[in-house]
């Protein structure tokens, strides 16, 4: 069968992807000195973390050094929880989970708080959206370093324009029944152990590397109306001002680039020079959080 596959592929008419079969250790323990890090997932009756509920939760840990390599996968945790409301039609058929499963279920999370005790850094493929959720559900999630697989890897760079997690599989040659948390999650950690396309750097060493660096939330206020749709394309999004939160656009970048953008926006936004504008300086400890 691998001589079949191999010719197919050598003849370059053909790509062969697998079935993702999850495994227990990537390298061999050595003297490196080794952390903990958790790949996190969450399924959820819809998508705000004010009106809607967590209905599972997966979190699997593994060992990994400071060049990106990763080692033992540890015990996962996988708690389904009822969230005393119908679980909607669509909730249901994105992923498999019915009123039925989580009647009566409820997170452990006597689990969950020593588990996030052990670990350095919880990742999320779009921690934009679990964070939240998961903010909500436990404090000890808002006192741990935070990072995106989405987000603090730059897919496109690396020559792979999308990003969901079914596609980047696909792209490293397999593919998984998604949907359901703890199969995403070792989806995750197989993707983070492999080399980028075409910088070769291993994927969970540039996700660190992203993780450990410090943004700046740029508020581009008293920005002129007829100017919404070139913020747009720079990537800035809209704040309406709620929860005593600023009403303007922001755009977070890194510290390094914050001379360049204020260049561009005193060049093509502001009718007059602008010398200073509010902005929040921030880590991983609230990178992706509501909290900023």
């Amino acid at each position: 069968m691998d001589d079949c596959i191999k010719q197919l592929e050598a003849s370059g008419d053909y790509r062969i992807i697998k079935r993702f079969i999850p495994v227990d250790m990537y390298h061999e323990p050595n003297d490196a000195a080794k952390r903990i890090g958790i790949f996190l997932d969450t399924e959820t009756t819809g998508l705000d973390p004010d009106a809607d509920e967590v209905i599972e939760l997966a979190m699997v840990p593994f060992e990994f050094d400071a060049s990106g390599k990763i080692y033992r996968l540890l015990p996962e945790y996988n708690g389904l929880n009822d969230p005393h409301m119908p679980i909607p039609e669509i909730a249901k058929q994105i992923t498999g989970i019915t009123d039925e499963m989580v009647k009566g279920q409820s997170i452990d999370f006597d689990a969950v708080k020593k588990m996030l005790s052990e670990a350095a850094i919880v990742i999320a493929h779009n921690a934009r959206f679990d964070r939240p959720f998961c903010e909500d559900l436990l404090n000890e999630f808002k006192d741990i370093s935070w990072a995106c697989s989405i987000a603090d890897i730059n897919w496109n760079e690396e020559g792979i324009e999308g990003v969901k997690l079914e596609f980047l599989a696909y792209k490293y040659g397999f593919f998984f029944e998604g949907h359901r948390a703890t199969i995403d999650c070792q989806a995750g950690i197989e993707i983070l152990s492999q080399p980028l396309a075409k910088s070769g750097e291993l994927s969970l060493k540039r996700l660190l590397d992203t993780a450990r660096q410090t943004n700046i939330r740029l508020w581009a206020e008293g920005a002129p109306f007829d100017k919404k749709d070139d913020l747009k394309k720079r990537n800035y999004r809209w704040s309406p001002g709620d929860n005593g939160k600023r009403k303007a656009w922001y755009k977070d970048i890194l510290e390094d680039e914050l001379e360049e953008e204020m260049v561009y926006l005193n060049e093509h936004i502001y009718t007059r020079v602008v010398a200073e504008l509010p902005m929040d300086k921030f880590n991983a400890m609230l990178r992706y959080s509501r909290r900023l």
